[in-house]
């Protein structure tokens, strides 16, 4: 049995002999803070087990002296570099960069001049925009007041599209040839514009052997010596079919007129007349510029063209044309005084319908530069005979009786494709 003071005493493992003794906190060494560093807290310190049960603490490393930190770079008002190890020095405030001197404002009276300045120039173009809209309307508005309107249409019931009857006038005595008295058309042009199909201009022969309403047969032209514009207009609305909407009357004493305002016009024709013809034109094939006398005379000269009264139509077509696209030219839209001076001449030449203005003469331009254009249709109606002789006018013109009904109905629904129709018969 043993006995209690021969029992060895309890001692606790952190005291037994030869085992390390672990410093206080206090006493540990602290690693050194250069640079104002936090250091980091120790770790605990590892125990491991031994035989016998009793844990041993695992003596402690020394702590590592911490690599040296190189010294923080400091900026003063005056200098920079590194400042020298140890303690930190209280921070210095950095310099700020000097702000960017501004810009002098402006004396009042300068932005005053500028503003004043920018106001002319809105004002000057407020008033030009003013003239440029101003301008093409009071121009039509002085055109519209000088028209010369007539008695024309019949008031027949309309027909689809739009019909023009194109009529041109002359006050020359009668000729032997000619056979009728007074005032005669010797340009008589149908122009129509269907609802769907190209547009056409069909030239009928002044000559044409047609019934006249209330007079019976005779030329085409006796129905405006007989009766003016309306038996003009009722005669050609019996013959085609289509009731005409709008009737302008072109005088060929305007012609000369009109073409001189825009400084001439090129014509073309393969005639070659070294002598005065009838109507007084010489002419050498190909195309010159002509003064509107020559263009009057080249617009009624028939006798020396081969294809008669046939040939005429195709060069008045051809005068209508070059005057019409004349007008529209850029040199006429930019110039005002040589609008002014074509819209005299003009309306000087023109006489319309009770009901038409210068609205419907403006569709009249573009109706007649769609049929003359690769997509229209022109020329003659269908003819049988150029020397056809009744017995009591003298020689007609015969056109074909079987086809000509046909051919102004397909022309009224746009049937016919685009191309030259009619002419001298084969």
């Amino acid at each position: 049995m043993t006995n209690d003071r021969d029992r060895a005493p309890s001692v606790p493992p952190s005291i037994q002999p030869g085992a390390s003794r672990p410093r206080p906190e206090a006493d540990r060494e602290r690693p050194i803070v250069v640079g104002g560093a936090t250091p980091r807290p120790p770790a605990p310190p590892r125990v491991t087990a031994r035989a016998g049960g009793s844990a041993q603490p695992v003596p402690e490393r020394a702590p590592s002296r911490p690599a040296a930190i190189p010294p923080r770079r400091t900026a003063t008002a005056r200098t920079s570099g590194y400042a020298p190890a140890g303690p930190a020095a209280p921070a210095q405030p950095i310099a700020q960069a000097a702000a960017p001197a501004r810009r002098p404002t402006p004396p009042v009276a300068a932005a005053g001049s500028r503003r004043s300045r920018r106001r002319r120039v809105a004002a000057v173009l407020v008033v030009l925009l003013v003239l440029a809209l101003a301008w093409p309307v009071g121009l039509a508005v002085w055109a519209d007041g000088r028209l010369h309107h007539v008695q024309a249409l019949s008031g027949a019931a309309g027909t689809p599209g739009a019909t023009y009857l194109l009529a041109g006038s002359d006050e020359r005595p009668a000729d032997e040839a000619d056979g009728t008295q007074g005032a005669r058309s010797d340009t008589i042009m149908l122009l129509h514009v269907p609802p769907h199909g190209p547009a056409a201009l069909i030239s009928l022969p002044r000559d044409s052997y047609v019934t006249i309403p209330g007079h019976g047969e005779d030329k085409l032209n006796a129905a405006y010596a007989i009766g003016g514009p309306g038996l003009l207009v009722a005669t050609v609305e019996r013959l085609t079919g289509l009731t005409v909407d709008h009737y302008v009357e072109v005088g060929f004493g305007g012609v000369e007129g009109v073409v001189d305002s825009l400084g001439g016009v090129e014509l073309c024709s393969d005639l070659n007349l070294p002598t005065p013809a009838k109507s007084g034109l010489v002419w050498s094939p190909g195309c010159h510029l002509t003064t509107g006398a020559v263009a009057l005379q080249f617009s009624r000269e028939r006798y020396a063209d081969p294809q008669g009264d046939i040939g005429r139509a195709e060069r008045q077509r051809q005068v209508i044309q070059k005057v019409a696209s004349s007008a529209a030219s850029p040199r006429t839209l930019v110039d005002p005084a040589r609008q002014v001076r074509l819209v005299r001449a003009g309306t000087d030449a023109l006489s319309v319908d009770e009901s038409a203005n210068v609205l419907t003469l403006a569709r009249v331009a573009l109706a007649f530069r769609a049929a003359t254009g690769p997509g229209g249709i022109t020329g003659t109606p269908p003819i049988k005979s150029l020397d056809y002789r009744p017995g009591h006018v003298g020689s007609t013109v015969l056109l074909d009786p079987d086809t000509t009904p046909t051919f102004f109905a397909q022309i009224a629904a746009g049937e016919l494709p685009p191309g030259v129709v009619g002419g001298v018969p084969g």
